[in-house]
């Protein structure tokens, strides 16, 4: 699947090429022993204009990766794309390639920026089955997570079907890419087969839909996990709840990444007039951080494993004291974090994401990457064996007082996930 979305996605950025406008690549040759910070654009530019130079093309193509991912994003969107797919406006602009490509843009998409008009339709067609079958092969991933806790004998059977047939229609995608790449292609039997993918991938979604439907109704309310895969600025979920003033509080959760540089910023909450009112993040090389009012604790959390581990941090106002807990055991302390300020009310609590503006301003270089559950918030110090409690999946373990892990108060936004939980079930 990596490989195919990267074929597919050489070939949607060679059709959009001209989103770099009139940019210029200057090349300048620096010896092999030579220090390439050091060294100076033609004209006389200092090392500083070519550091911003160098910056400006990351950004740009950092958007123009954000561009492709946005692609996919929610079941619903996915389900407009494919009767767009299937329109026969779409059909009928293949042989002659005259109409403009924009009728196979998503519906939500605005003002037509990066050069639609002038991709050829059958490419766009191939582009968008590239990451209809992605989605759906995502998906069908949890759904065997599903399958494996219910053993059901006829759930596995309908996945290896579905795969089976997915991993077929990757085959035949993959080969339209080859013949669109070598102009091999006929443009009335490119619509004809472009047809029968699409009527497969119709009936998939549909089955997988009713699958994972199935599985949502019988799972307990609290017994899911935010799923976010991409290192975006538009993934995240948004608390429906805010937080009260607070003297004393502790945040615990379930957390699984294996993201690098960082894992991002699991959580961050921020009040009007300060982005920063209490957040967690690990950003670039730096350990995990808990940030309370601006001021910063360093954690002792070691959990970029890819494995899921149990995190809980309390903090009490009185001299700014703090504890951090992980796997059930502390393993770190201190003080005067932020002492004597209360936590505000009133501000807005987001998960995977950094605000840098209230609910908003959100980096992509901050952003969670990785797994997420079980996320409680209480307005107290938790004792060692309530903490201990959590991290080993008890029945005596309490949710949060103040906010309380259920599916009904969650919002999820920009393509992230919810799918069951299974940390506890599989340490049980």
């Amino acid at each position: 699947p990596g490989s195919l979305l990267l074929l597919l996605s050489l070939l949607w950025l060679r059709g959009r090429g001209q989103g770099f406008g009139q940019t210029r690549f200057i090349c300048t040759s620096v010896p092999l022993d030579g220090d390439m910070c050091a060294a100076t654009a033609p004209g006389g530019g200092s090392a500083e204009e070519l550091k911003s130079t160098v910056l400006q093309l990351r950004e740009t193509v950092l958007q123009q990766k954000e561009t492709i991912m946005n692609q996919k994003e929610t079941i619903r969107e996915l389900t407009a794309k494919l009767g767009r797919c299937e329109s026969q406006s779409v059909l009928e602009a293949l042989p002659g390639e005259t109409k403009g490509g924009g009728t196979g843009r998503k519906s939500g998409f605005s003002k037509n920026t990066m050069g639609d008009l002038s991709r050829a339709p059958a490419a766009e067609t191939l582009n968008q089955l590239g990451q209809t079958l992605q989605s759906l092969k995502t998906r069908l991933e949890n759904l065997e997570q599903f399958s494996r806790m219910n053993s059901s004998g006829q759930t596995n059977n309908l996945k290896d079907i579905l795969q089976n047939k997915i991993d077929d229609l990757e085959k035949q995608v993959l080969s339209r890419v080859n013949s669109l790449e070598e102009g091999k292609f006929n443009p009335k039997n490119e619509s004809e087969e472009r047809g029968k993918i699409e009527s497969t991938l119709t009936s998939l979604h549909q089955r997988i839909t009713d699958l994972e439907k199935g599985q949502k109704d019988n799972r307990p309310p609290d017994r899911f996990q935010l799923t976010f895969p991409l290192r975006t600025n538009y993934m995240y979920a948004k608390v429906k709840k805010s937080l009260p003033e607070m003297y004393a509080f502790s945040v615990c959760m379930w957390i699984k990444s294996n993201a690098s540089p960082g894992m991002g910023t699991p959580f961050s909450y921020a009040v009007p007039g300060q982005a920063n009112e209490l957040v967690l993040i690990e950003w670039g090389n730096n350990p995990m951080e808990i940030l309370i009012n601006d001021k910063v604790a360093k954690l002792p959390f070691v959990i970029n494993d890819g494995k899921w581990h149990h995190i809980c941090v309390t903090w009490t106002t009185r001299d700014g004291v703090w504890e951090a807990y992980q796997d059930g055991t502390q393993t770190g302390s201190g003080e005067n974090l932020a002492p004597y300020h209360p936590i505000k009310p009133q501000g807005v609590l987001v998960l995977g994401q950094e605000q840098d503006t209230l609910g908003g301003g959100f980096d992509a270089t901050q952003a969670f990457v990785g797994e997420l559950a079980h996320f409680n918030v209480w307005d107290r110090k938790l004792s060692p064996g309530e903490v201990y409690s959590l991290a080993t999946c008890s029945t005596r373990a309490l949710a949060g007082n103040v906010i309380a892990w259920a599916e009904a108060n969650i919002d999820i936004y920009g393509g992230a996930t919810k799918w069951t939980f299974e940390a506890c079930r599989q340490l049980n």
